[in-house]
């Protein structure tokens, strides 16, 4: 039995639909967004531990989307592995950051290296993991552009390997098809090219038919920006958003790693191909 969670997502929702043969159990917040594909549903969230522990009941495979952004991720995500292993789940596949490390310079892949020694931790009771890396998502950094089409941060010229949403979805598919082939392995999900945020504003733009350009800022320049756009942001979020770019800036992002094209056969989708024209 295979569980898949995020099913309402981007990632999630496309590997549901790619993976119908096998019947998941789907594994939603809400029950109303769970897509229509005439699969079992059940409804826990990553914190509610007896909800979880029930809705894993059986499952022997978890595919796990990592929480939504906060300050509670860490824990969310170990009450989630831990209602895991007490179901008698036998392996975990994860979502986790390219970058994740306890000093990671994006705040966020702090949080996935936590839920990586999570997992370990769980390898040691029997419950195996694989973990797949992503990078920043390549369709969406346009989406960081303003009203005016700005795309403002302390990125400078570095570059990030952003990946496409939907090579991770390929790449989640082609792991759940057959997990005991992955068990304890690591990939990092990149796109086939690193790109600075002027590339991604300029090639974007002739894309989107809008003109986008980027803006570097300093650090006191984004942190005031943002405070200012978001005046009851939360410390932890304004340094997620800021870093976002840093990690950019100091070349955290900027590996190009072949795992995509390893997973699934195919190459890496490029921007032009990610993007929905006009």
């Amino acid at each position: 039995m295979l569980a898949l969670t995020g099913s309402t997502g981007a990632v999630g929702g496309r590997v549901a639909q790619a993976l119908v043969d096998l019947q998941p159990r789907l594994i939603v917040r809400n029950a109303a967004r769970a897509p229509q594909l005439g699969l079992d549903v059940h409804v826990a969230t990553y914190d509610d531990a007896t909800a979880a522990t029930s809705a894993l009941q059986g499952v022997s495979v978890l595919f796990m989307v990592s929480a939504s952004e906060s300050d509670q991720r860490v824990l969310d995500h170990r009450t989630m592995i831990e209602s895991a292993v007490r179901a008698g789940v036998r392996h975990v596949v994860y979502t986790s950051f390219s970058s994740a490390a306890p000093d990671a310079t994006f705040t966020l892949a702090r949080d996935h290296h936590d839920t990586e020694q999570v997992l370990h931790d769980a390898a040691a009771d029997g419950t195996t993991f694989t973990v797949l890396r992503d990078n920043f998502y390549l369709d969406v950094l346009p989406e960081f552009a303003d009203a005016e089409g700005v795309i403002r941060g302390p990125a400078g010229t570095g570059r990030v390997a952003a990946v496409a949403r939907a090579d991770v979805a390929d790449a989640v598919v082609a792991v759940l098809r057959d997990p005991a082939a992955h068990a304890g392995a690591t990939y990092t999900l990149s796109g086939g090219e690193a790109l600075t945020f002027e590339e991604v504003a300029t090639r974007a733009g002739a894309v989107l038919g809008r003109p986008l350009r980027f803006e570097d800022e300093t650090l006191e320049e984004a942190y005031a920006s943002r405070r200012a756009a978001y005046p009851d942001a939360e410390p932890w979020q304004l340094d997620a958003w800021v870093s976002t770019y840093t990690a950019v800036a100091d070349g955290s992002q900027a590996a190009v790693v072949d795992d995509v094209r390893r997973l699934t056969g195919h190459a890496p989708r490029r921007l032009e191909d990610v993007l929905v024209t006009p």
